[in-house]
């Protein structure tokens, strides 16, 4: 299996499902439509709704409602690029090759885009009750959406970053923000996908493990990339990490331990994955892709 042709074939299926619950560019709050859309529809692999699709479809999964479920978390992880870029976090200029949402519509429509993706993220899940209203499922997820978004999730993290920025950072403390900035929508992802599929509890705690190891190697790698990428490749400024005196993953434990973590990391999950009964080859390919990626 050629796993970024395979990759290319399900971003297009994915993006094909949760463009159609943007909202549409109109009324007197058009700009800021305009400026969510934008944001939205700046590309990227799609790998959160990917992710929960996979595990879905990995416990046997063949419902429509995750469809809902899959446009929010991707709104809720565009939400958080945008607030990132702006000029009071990291004050980047560019995202994904092209300018950020700051640099386009202004700082003030910026935030009241991030705002409205995280606010249109909950309306467009819970979409799921109208598909099918007794599922208690739904219920469920939607709890895990909303936490893994909040302050026990990725605020949480995005807080801690913020209040040690230019400040030494110890590994443990370090590992936390990974944990929760990063690795909480992915952990998010996968555990809605196995829940709305009615995945058993050790199935569930499974697909926990392998997540959280998924999300800390994907931050580690990130630290790695924004050290040995370029500006052509990552499509968004490297040393940022630098610049904004940033304690990372490589500046603690230099980049052939970093890499070496990695691997570890990426073998641990492996080995969860290979537990389970069900299987799903494409979602395995997928996650040790989302490991080695060069951008």
């Amino acid at each position: 299996m050629d796993i970024r042709q395979e990759i290319g074939i399900h971003t297009k299926q994915v993006e094909e499902i949760i463009i159609k619950y943007l909202p549409k560019e109109e009324g007197y709050q058009k700009t800021v439509i305009e400026a969510m859309n934008y944001s939205f529809l700046s590309g990227g692999k799609r790998l959160r709704p990917m992710l929960l699709q996979e595990t879905y479809r990995l416990f046997g999964g063949k419902s429509d409602i995750v469809e809902p479920f899959m446009a929010a978390i991707e709104m809720i992880h565009t939400y958080s690029l945008i607030h990132d870029d702006l000029p009071a976090m990291d004050n980047d200029e560019y995202r994904r090759g092209r300018k950020t949402t700051h640099v386009v519509y202004g700082e003030a429509m910026a935030i009241l885009a991030g705002d409205a993706l995280l606010n249109c993220a909950y309306e467009t899940a819970l979409e799921a009750l109208k598909k099918e209203p007794g599922n208690v499922q739904i219920g469920r997820a939607l709890c895990i959406l909303a936490s893994r978004a909040g302050i026990y999730g990725m605020v949480g993290g995005q807080t801690v970053d913020v209040e040690n920025e230019g400040k030494p950072l110890d590994k443990e403390k370090l590992n936390f923000i990974y944990e929760l900035k990063t690795g909480a929508l992915i952990e998010g992802a996968m555990l809605i996908g196995a829940v709305l599929a009615g995945a058993t509890k050790n199935e569930q705690n499974t697909i926990q493990e392998v997540a959280r190891n998924v999300g800390l190697a994907f931050q580690i790698q990130d630290d790695i990339l924004d050290v040995t990428s370029t500006m052509e490749v990552l499509g968004k400024p490297i040393g940022s990490d630098e610049r904004n005196e940033k304690t990372t993953y490589v500046s603690i434990e230099g980049i052939e331990k970093a890499r070496e973590d990695v691997r570890r990391l990426i073998q641990k999950a492996s080995q969860s994955m290979d537990s389970l009964v069900v299987k799903n080859e494409f979602l395995n390919g997928l996650l040790e892709y989302l490991i080695y990626r060069e951008k």
